[in-house]
């Protein structure tokens, strides 16, 4: 028996020697060769994103229009504004939004609310083919995962709300029309605020972005899945916020790529011509899409690999 306890013992301490801490960060390097190698599965995640979008920009620009047909720029004062001073042109600007606001209010009161019921339905479908494409033992649940998708929206909304809430108070503060307006402080709090709510949604978004996982993987129900998202135990759920919080630092990377890349023409803008400029520009713009859904996949796929870490094997 002493023997037994001797083998066990010395057993669990190789496994315990052998076992390595897994760092995150470090894990995505292989994700990014498993999604790079298997591109079906990023054009399936950029089909159903543009297959929103596309729709989406077309009806916006044609409302838009519908709107200038009966208030013109040059009646509002867009075509005057003093590029010189910028205080003038904000008061200008202000001026501009008070005399479109109430024809953009009324095409919004009926296109946010088809918008979010567009997004919930093509997000959770087109999410949960993604999942079904890289492991076909999951099962395909859409309406559960539109549930989940509408959750994740409605967070996302509070999480706006809060931070244009913060910023108005900003402004009011800082741009006062009855004094003297601190340009350096509102450029503080605004920078201050961003960055601060862009980390703090890295930080608790995980929750939302793991449920759907834990949905499939799990086979659970839409309320089962979100309690257990918060209760993974500290590693986990280290490791998840890791994942998020790189991934928030990869979009503002690539966002400041999409932007040099947008910009470097400019000095040559008068030999290339305006429509090569906007060619750039799109261009700039779908190399940002297109990567940004690419890492999307991968932060699923990283998400997936940590479930197999952690729990897979104690749901097998």
């Amino acid at each position: 028996m002493s023997g037994i306890r001797a083998s066990v013992s010395a057993s669990e301490s190789a496994s315990g020697r052998n076992r390595k801490p897994i760092r995150g960060t470090q894990s995505l390097v292989g994700q990014m060769g498993w999604v790079r190698n298997r591109p079906s599965i990023t054009a399936l995640e950029v089909v159903w994103r543009w297959a929103f979008g596309i729709p989406f920009l077309l009806i916006c620009w044609r409302q838009w229009q519908l709107i200038l047909a009966t208030h013109p720029l040059e009646a509002s004062g867009f075509t005057t504004l003093d590029k010189e001073n910028p205080w003038i042109a904000t008061i200008q600007l202000a001026n501009v939004w008070n005399y479109y606001q109430p024809p953009v209010f009324a095409v919004l009161r009926w296109l946010v609310p088809s918008v979010i019921v567009a997004w919930v339905v093509i997000s959770g479908i087109g999410r949960n083919l993604v999942l079904l494409r890289m492991d076909r033992r999951l099962r395909f649940r859409p309406v559960a995962m539109i549930v989940l998708q509408a959750a994740w929206l409605a967070l996302l909304g509070a999480a706006f709300w809060i931070w244009f809430s913060c910023m108005r108070w900003v402004a009011g503060t800082h741009a006062n029309p009855g004094g003297e307006p601190d340009l350096i402080g509102y450029s503080i709090w605004a920078i201050v605020l961003s960055l601060t709510f862009f980390t703090v949604w890295a930080l608790i978004s995980w929750a939302l972005s793991i449920a759907p996982l834990l949905l499939l993987l799990e086979n659970r129900s839409v309320l089962s899945s979100l309690t257990q998202s918060l209760s993974l135990g500290r590693e986990f759920t280290g490791k998840l916020t890791e994942i998020n919080l790189v991934m928030g630092i990869v979009k503002l990377a690539l966002i400041v790529v999409a932007m040099v890349l947008s910009a470097a023409p400019l000095p040559f803008s008068d030999e290339l011509g305006p429509d090569a400029m906007h060619a750039v520009w799109i261009g700039s713009t779908v190399f940002y899409l297109v990567a940004n859904d690419y890492f999307h996949v991968i932060r699923l796929k990283g998400f997936m690999e940590f479930w197999r870490t952690y729990r897979g094997q104690t749901q097998g």
